[in-house]
């Protein structure tokens, strides 16, 4: 009779506190495009687990969507102080999302230390969500709060919609009747704010439980406590007079297909895989424990029906050499580390060059030097993979440039170290590596063959050369114990052709100069350079590698809206560079080389290239943000 809109409005009976009589009430439906959320908490409050499973509930509903976890370093920092803060940061929306966002949205603190690390991070008059318990006289203690300083009472978040909730307490409160201890119930606080958010966006339950179902399915107790928690918070939100108004974020326009949440490792591992199959090789896996490296390791160990193998070896030198005797007997070989491990694997990189054999090395890098932060994000080995071995040791360098993009680069880091018998290294980094967005299933049958043939004797008696070479400078792959292939094996100068030990310096200097080109040549198996975005001729080129591809393009869009002649090109293959992209970076009149460290591919392509370059570099283990770049290229466009 009004023209109420039933979609934008839902009639529900609640109860006052005064007295147990019916009232009804309006709740509002608001449709948003895209929304940021921060949740954060001491690493014990599962705050990890509740921004997985909210991103995955999220990519279930359509909408696209960047993820960025943030972990301390420590691994059990001291409760409640900022040092042990674990955040999950996502990043959704109704349209193309590429960036896990500048500034939050929605903040859910479960104590005091974590809203102090992320307050500054908030946007003027966004939602805090808070955990009133964590607030108590020892959280704001340890948050370093001065003696009597309680934020949510001195009005320091003024502007800032608060909802002050006691999740622990009704977390509790809700449990009462299931036979767990106090600490027990209390780990089931972040399924009472998962519930919640889920009433808050309009989401269904189902894919949650199921997830509680198959993780606590032989344990009773507990499976009905977590879902318990996770119905209360719903039903918290839904009969609550202080929430007034749900949201809605409609899906994203993506291409047509089936689609999958995937984080960067996983992604990885998935590409190795495929292309041992489409190898027809068996893969092995050859790691030592490191973050943000390890789960590439636990990924691969549950695929063993697909012919993989997994080795945790003692130390990186170790696995890395048996990565090596794999390649010698056939496999896909693989190893795997973060920074620190690569330089512990530089001696037997080394050998695996010599002895010019098939190795994927992945380097998903972290903040260094040494030790460093295990934890926090850097583009910080590229100049160790282009130069940090002894001697003149060229490899081939191929980068990821989102969660995604892993599958692809993994696949063609295998392509080129099984068909030109190199080692690669393979740089992702804990960005990516974390990091989740949705990922478009390839279709099997349109993913090429890998071609790879074994040296077989010669059927006319010829002696075997075992590092005689094909116009691609690539020797063959002889399988050790094969009949009529004998030849030596070690770490010591070759023989141009016979393979023996040689000490010649004329031999010595056309080795080194024959393994140079081989690497170099590659260049003409690997596509032309292509524009992600912009002009082929312009103001700028913004050119990247790596984590920074969001970001760029991002900021590339805006500046191409409000008129300026701006490009962005991303480099998978960084060495060797693609044929054409000397005659690309000619045809802009400044190239912005955005990375976060403190400058390595400005570097290179400056010695390369011989070209002046703008960087800028951020080196604070965090992503660049798009504000901060948009700024910046501004001062440098005029």
């Amino acid at each position: 009779m009004f023209g109420l809109n039933i979609q934008n409005f839902s009639i529900r009976k609640v109860y006052t506190k005064s007295k147990k009589e019916s009232i009804y009430m309006r709740k509002t439906t608001e449709i948003q495009e895209e929304v940021t959320i921060k949740f954060a908490g001491d690493s014990g409050d599962g705050m990890q687990l509740t921004g997985s499973l909210f991103t995955e509930n999220t990519a279930l509903g359509g909408s696209d969507l960047a993820t960025f976890p943030d972990f301390p370093a420590e691994i059990r920092a001291p409760q409640g102080t900022l040092a042990g803060v674990s955040g999950f940061q996502l990043h959704f929306g109704s349209r193309e999302i590429l960036t896990p966002g500048d500034e939050y949205d929605v903040l859910v603190a479960m104590n005091a230390a974590a809203l102090k690390a992320n307050l500054g991070r908030m946007n003027p008059g966004s939602t805090i969500i808070v955990n009133t318990d964590g607030f108590d006289k020892k959280n704001l203690r340890l948050a370093k709060y001065e003696d009597g300083q309680n934020p949510l009472e001195d009005g320091s978040l003024d502007g800032f919609e608060v909802f002050e909730i006691q999740v622990t307490k009704l977390t509790r409160e809700s449990l009462k009747d299931v036979p767990l201890s106090t600490k027990e119930k209390d780990l089931c606080k972040n399924m009472f704010v998962l519930g919640f958010l889920y009433w808050r966006y309009n989401r269904q339950l189902d894919s949650t439980i199921e997830y509680l179902s198959s993780k606590f399915g032989r344990k009773p107790e507990i499976l009905d406590a977590n879902i318990t928690a996770l119905k209360t918070g719903y039903h918290y939100g839904e009969t609550t007079e202080t929430f007034t108004t749900r949201y809605n974020v409609k899906a994203a326009p993506l291409e047509k297909g089936v689609y999958r949440n995937i984080m960067g490792n996983e992604a990885l591992v998935i590409g190795l895989i495929t292309a041992s199959q489409k190898a027809g090789l068996p893969l092995f896996y050859g790691s030592y424990p490191i973050t943000p490296a390890s789960d590439i390791l636990h990924g691969l160990a549950q695929y063993k029906n697909f012919g993989v193998r997994t080795f945790q070896a003692e130390d990186e030198i170790a696995a890395i050499c048996a990565a090596i005797g794999a390649a010698y007997g056939g496999n896909l070989a693989v190893t795997g580390t973060s920074g620190p491990g690569l330089a512990l694997k530089t001696e037997a990189m080394g050998l695996a060059l010599m002895l010019e054999l098939p190795l994927v090395i992945c380097n998903i890098q972290r903040g260094g030097p040494s030790t460093g932060l295990p934890t926090k994000t850097e583009q910080s080995d590229l100049l160790q993979a282009f130069y940090g071995r002894n001697g003149e040791s060229p490899l081939p360098v191929i980068s990821t440039s989102s969660p995604a993009d892993c599958f692809f680069a993994a696949f063609e880091a295998s392509r080129i170290a099984l068909q030109h018998m190199t080692p690669v290294i393979l740089l992702s980094d804990g960005y990516i590596a974390n990091g989740a967005e949705p990922w478009k299933f390839p279709n099997a049958s349109a993913i090429p063959e890998i071609k790879v043939e074994f040296s077989k004797p010669s059927e006319n008696g010829e002696p075997f050369l075992p590092y005689g070479r094909d116009e691609r400078y690539v020797r063959e792959w002889a399988i050790p114990g094969t009949k009529g292939l004998a030849h030596r094996i070690g770490g010591l100068e070759k023989q141009a052709g016979t393979g023996e030990v040689s000490y010649d310096p004329a031999n010595h200097e056309y080795m080194v100069k024959v393994r140079e080109a081989k690497v170099e040549a590659i260049a003409d198996f690997i596509p032309k350079q292509e524009l992600s975005i912009g002009p082929e001729k312009g103001q700028a080129l913004f050119l990247g590698w790596g984590s920074t591809f969001g970001v760029i393009k991002s900021v590339a869009q805006n500046l191409l809206a409000e008129g300026y002649e701006v490009a962005h090109a991303h480099l998978r293959h960084l060495r060797p560079f693609p044929r054409n992209l000397g005659a690309m970076l000619d045809n802009y009149d400044k190239i912005i080389i955005p990375e976060i460290n403190n400058g390595q591919l400005s570097k290179i392509i400056r010695e390369k290239f011989l070209k002046e370059v703008i960087p800028y570099n951020k080196i604070q283990g965090v992503p660049i943000t798009k504000a901060e770049l948009n700024d910046f290229a501004k001062q440098v466009l005029g």
